[in-house]
């Protein structure tokens, strides 16, 4: 059976952990003598009642409680994603695997991780149920062999490592970075602006704002679809290994 696991976060809540069953829910906040929660976090800045958490398979559902306060629910692991709670919002759905659920406090903020279920994928080698008509076409054709996906990665590597970074890497610096990676020895300026290039227009069909400067924003647009849609992933910076 799928569960959903409540971890402190080293702000002062406890218990530990709590495992949730499909169905089961929990309160968080402050809680009192009379009326307790059943996670526990103590700082005099939460409401006696702030929350409730309901298991739900592969994902969770989070209630806020609060009149005032929204909450933000982080994922850790990536690109740095975030949802906002709004006060008195029922059962808003949260899809991340892991997530840090953040409570604002008087000077700074207290938190608690979720840990749900692995997602569930549906096989690539399956074929399509349909048995007539057009394959379906792929949004986002990437051959993740292709020299051109190297060079998405680099350029997606220091957001992968730090959700928080805003560093897009230069050219020059995905030269520098590509140039020990095999098969990329010969790898020229002009031939990465040439990926770059091909990837904007062609694979991901990015599309500047008003005023920006080509070399500025098709790099940084790159990554935001990248990261935004999966196509790059943590798994894929093995890829840059000497």
């Amino acid at each position: 059976m799928r569960t959903i696991l409540l971890q402190a976060d080293g702000s002062g809540t406890g218990p530990a952990v709590i495992e949730l069953s499909p169905g089961q829910e929990i309160t968080f906040g402050r809680g009192t003598a009379s009326a307790p929660v059943d996670f526990l976090l103590n700082h005099p800045g939460i409401s006696r009642r702030a929350g409730i958490i309901q298991a739900v398979e592969d994902y969770w559902l989070l209630t806020n409680l609060s009149h005032d306060s929204t909450l933000v629910v982080e994922n850790p692991e990536g690109g740095g994603e975030f949802l906002k709670v709004a006060p008195r919002r029922a059962a808003a759905p949260v899809p991340f695997e892991f997530a840090r659920v953040v409570l604002p406090v008087a000077g700074g903020a207290c938190s608690f991780l979720v840990f749900a279920s692995q997602h569930s994928f549906i096989d690539p080698d399956a074929p399509e149920t349909s048995a007539t008509g057009e394959p379906t076409v792929s949004g986002f054709p990437l051959d993740e062999t292709a020299k051109y996906f190297l060079v998405l990665v680099a350029l997606c590597e220091s957001r992968l490592r730090d959700c928080a970074s805003s560093v897009i890497p230069t050219v020059p610096e995905v030269l520098e970075r590509l140039r020990e990676v095999p098969g990329c020895a010969g790898l020229t300026r002009a031939a990465v602006n040439f990926h770059i290039d091909y990837l904007a227009r062609t694979k991901l069909r990015v599309k500047p704002s008003s005023g920006s400067r080509k070399a500025d924003w098709q790099r940084a647009a790159l990554v935001s679809v990248a990261l935004r849609f999966d196509l790059v992933r943590e798994e894929h910076l093995k890829r840059l290994s000497t």
